[in-house]
């Protein structure tokens, strides 16, 4: 039985993997936001209770938002900000007294749709996180990247590539630079743009809602978005050029992106034509916990 822990800013999942790589258990709790201890706490408990009810003990392996610094062990690039400067991976072994293993949730995500998901079958893939943050994650030919500094596929703190006049400097980040591609792109940056154009309050769900329904100032702020998420795809395009880009996170639900984004992106990438495919994920917000699952063979 192989157990997946996936450590959210405002939730943390679990699931649990048969031989057959079915769910045979899930759960979700609140992520105690900001508590480091609570946090460390809330996944022994979360791990033992799935254990108990399952009757068996499991491997487990852990997506963060973040990772885990090789030359001092420690968590950074965190946007859960309590996790950054902690030896997180020592902790929870210690609390749950056993081996476990760690990757970026982005990295975890592109594994599980790289493995059977939306991906499969593409030699090189992007795994992309538009949530909370942004992130990514890059496999080829079946293995995650990683690179030397632990932050290969890391995009959202790249700048916003292009940038117009009015988005200079940009918002600030807080990796502490301003007009990062996570500034502009994750949900709250969506959010925080149409409230500033519209003074009106909106998830980023209902943003584009609205725009479907044809409010004139919803879909002025998706259209930047559309604009935005091009250009910051094309750098990753003409870096990589990837086979296949797939959209987690809460906005990778935003129906419109699928085909704006390739209708927009073309003027940015370095090519004539751009064979890239931009697809849903197929196991929508479970590919990170899933990706978890599979930091430890069957």
């Amino acid at each position: 039985m192989r157990l997946g822990i996936d450590l959210g800013g405002t939730k943390i999942e679990a699931v649990a993997l048969g031989r057959d790589d079915a769910i045979a258990l899930r759960r979700r709790i609140a992520t105690p936001v900001g508590d480091y201890r609570a946090t460390i706490a809330a996944i022994k408990a979360l791990v033992e209770g799935m254990e108990a009810d399952l009757g068996a003990k499991a491997s487990v392996g852990v997506a963060i938002p973040g990772a885990l610094s090789p030359q001092t062990g420690l968590v950074k690039n965190a946007n859960s900000t309590c996790l950054n400067g902690q030896p997180f991976d020592r902790d929870l072994m210690a609390a749950l007294d056993r081996p476990l293993r760690f990757a970026n949730d982005a990295n975890c995500f592109a594994l599980s749709e790289a493995t059977d998901g939306a991906a499969q079958g593409g030699r090189t893939v992007f795994g992309v996180i538009l949530g909370t943050g942004v992130g990514g994650g890059l496999v080829v030919e079946g293995h995650l990247l990683t690179g030397p500094n632990a932050i290969a596929g890391e995009w959202g703190h790249s700048p916003l590539p292009w940038p117009h006049d009015d988005e200079r400097p940009g918002p600030p980040c807080y990796c502490g630079k301003h007009g990062c591609i996570e500034a502009f792109l994750s949900g709250p940056g969506f959010a925080r743009d149409h409230e500033a154009t519209t003074g009106a309050r909106a998830e980023p769900a209902a943003i584009a809602a609205q725009a479907q329904a044809g409010d004139a100032g919803a879909r002025n702020s998706l259209g930047r978005y559309i604009d935005r998420l091009a250009r910051g795809l094309a750098t990753v395009i003409n870096l990589i050029d990837p086979d296949i880009i797939v959209l987690g996170g809460g906005l990778g639900q935003i129906e419109a992106l699928y085909q704006a984004v390739p209708e927009h992106w073309g003027a940015y990438v370095f090519s004539d034509t751009v064979a890239t495919r931009l697809v849903p994920p197929r196991w929508d917000d479970s590919s990170g916990v899933r990706g978890a699952a599979w930091l430890w063979p069957a």
